[in-house]
């Protein structure tokens, strides 16, 4: 056991706390609760538009608690979209700031695709963008 607890769940929240913290330097918000809400947001559109096989591969790379958020609220049998244009997929992420725009959306995504880039495997993460349209690949790679 740790200090605070279990170490597993130490180690998790840690974990967590390294990739929004990350993201939160990466977009310059320098407001966590607004980068967290937008790593989910995005990773919820990514997930959503990959297959149940694809969609469980980049999962399988996610940290434990960034894994549950992943997973939150899933329906594999609604899935992939498959959303052809760069607008669908930012307006998906665009729907969690309703009342708090993003702004440059294509820098948030992009940090987001970033922050993946960094810490997931460079295979599964060529894998995830094979999974998208040219129009989509090139807004992850701005």
């Amino acid at each position: 056991m740790s200090a605070l607890g279990l170490k597993i769940i130490d180690e998790a929240v840690q974990a967590a706390n390294v990739w929004i913290n990350e993201l939160d330097y990466r977009t310059g918000w320098d407001n966590k609760q607004r980068s967290y809400r937008l790593l989910r947001s995005a990773l919820h559109a990514i997930r959503d538009n990959l297959s149940v096989d694809e969609a469980a591969d980049l999962g399988a790379q996610l940290p434990i608690l960034i894994r549950g958020v992943y997973y939150e609220g899933w329906n594999p049998s609604k899935t992939p979209k498959r959303l052809r244009t760069a607008e669908a997929f930012v307006e998906e992420i665009q729907k969690d700031f309703r009342t708090d725009p993003i702004g440059d959306t294509t820098h948030a995504v992009q940090a987001v695709i970033d922050l993946l880039d960094n810490h997931i495997s460079e295979g599964e993460m060529k894998d995830v963008r094979g999974a998208f349209t040219k129009e989509l690949r090139e807004l992850f790679d701005a």
